[in-house]
């Protein structure tokens, strides 16, 4: 048998099959929208490279059938040209966005907060898509990264460097004092001139954390630094233990933990900008649209929810400050 199994192609095997279904050789070319002898060629060209007598053509009659070999043929026919199609339709849903891996890059205060939901909201609409996280704690990897094509898409904070980025704002994130909890005696806004030369846990030096110290060193605050970590929840439980107290995004912040408290900057510190950033000149399927549409929308709610807590905890002063003082006593 000739070894020629290589040299078969889609064509030999759909003549096959439309001669098989149709029982002619006409009919099959009408099937197939073909020329009689395209159809016939196809059929002989098949005979040719399997070694094997397919058809079985009979003078006199009209119609035709398969051999047994053809009947063997047929049944992977029907399966080889099953996967082609599944195949194309695999190709032109991944084109379309609906399959196939997003890469995405992440860091910590992002996995936290946004990313949960907005992964939620992403597979509801989006099921078959592969979203592959990739974190690292320096934004400016994940954006290499982006530049490079080993991402898709990444979420960073500003400043961006220069290059072929598009870059799409998410949320503003401000800072905020923790304090471990009863120490801020009631007071809920404080001047950052109390950090000078307190301890004071901090993040590594990181770009949104050496801008932070930046910020306070210009304005002649040099807190002293006993601790750093990466580990949001690190660097908020070692505030919970007294070790120092802590200026942090909000963002990176556990709201609920009972253990610190939170307390708003009189000076504000200049808040994070937090990003989505991709290449601006690669293809882009639209479940990456999709996915930046539903991170946008994720960090709205958050920054709201947080806006709403920062205007409680400025409320809390003013009604503070709104209360009457109690009588002076007087002498008998």
């Amino acid at each position: 048998m000739p070894n020629n199994w290589a040299s078969v192609e889609l064509k030999h095997l759909r003549a096959l099959r439309a001669v098989a279904e149709t029982g002619t050789f006409w009919a099959a070319s009408q099937q197939l929208n073909s020329s009689l002898s395209t159809v016939s060629d196809h059929i002989s060209e098949l005979e040719t490279l399997v070694g094997q007598r397919l058809v079985e053509r009979s003078r006199g009659r009209r119609t035709v059938e398969l051999t047994e070999a053809g009947r063997l043929v047929l049944g992977h026919a029907a399966a080889i040209e099953s996967r082609v199609y599944a195949a194309e339709a695999d190709l032109r849903a991944y084109a379309a966005g609906h399959a196939g891996a997003l890469r995405v890059g992440v860091y910590q205060s992002v996995e936290n907060k946004i990313l949960p939901e907005a992964m939620r909201r992403f597979k509801a609409g989006w099921p078959d898509v592969d979203v592959q996280l990739t974190e690292d704690s320096h934004e400016a990897t994940l954006v290499e990264s982006v530049e490079r094509g080993a991402l898709d898409v990444t979420f960073a904070i500003e400043p961006i460097p220069e290059g072929p980025f598009a870059v799409r704002q998410l949320m503003r994130d401000p800072y905020v004092l923790l304090v471990p909890a009863g120490s801020a005696r009631g007071e809920s806004r404080v001047s950052l001139s109390v950090l000078d030369a307190k301890p004071m846990v901090a993040y590594q030096h990181l770009r949104h954390q050496d801008l932070a110290e930046d910020f306070l060193r210009a304005r002649g605050v040099r807190p002293k630094i006993v601790f750093r970590s990466n580990d949001n929840g690190t660097v908020q439980a070692m505030v919970a233990s007294g070790l120092g107290v802590a200026l942090a995004p909000l963002l990176a912040v556990d709201e609920n933990d009972p253990r610190i408290e939170i307390q708003l900057p009189i000076e504000p510190v200049p808040p994070r900008v937090l990003v989505v950033v991709w290449h601006r000149d690669r293809y882009r399927p639209p479940s990456a649209q999709a996915f930046v549409d539903t991170a946008i929308a994720v960090a709205a709610e958050i920054e709201r929810s947080h806006e709403r807590l920062l205007s409680r905890l400025g409320s809390r002063k003013r009604a503070r400050a709104r209360r009457p003082r109690p009588p002076a006593s007087r002498s008998a």
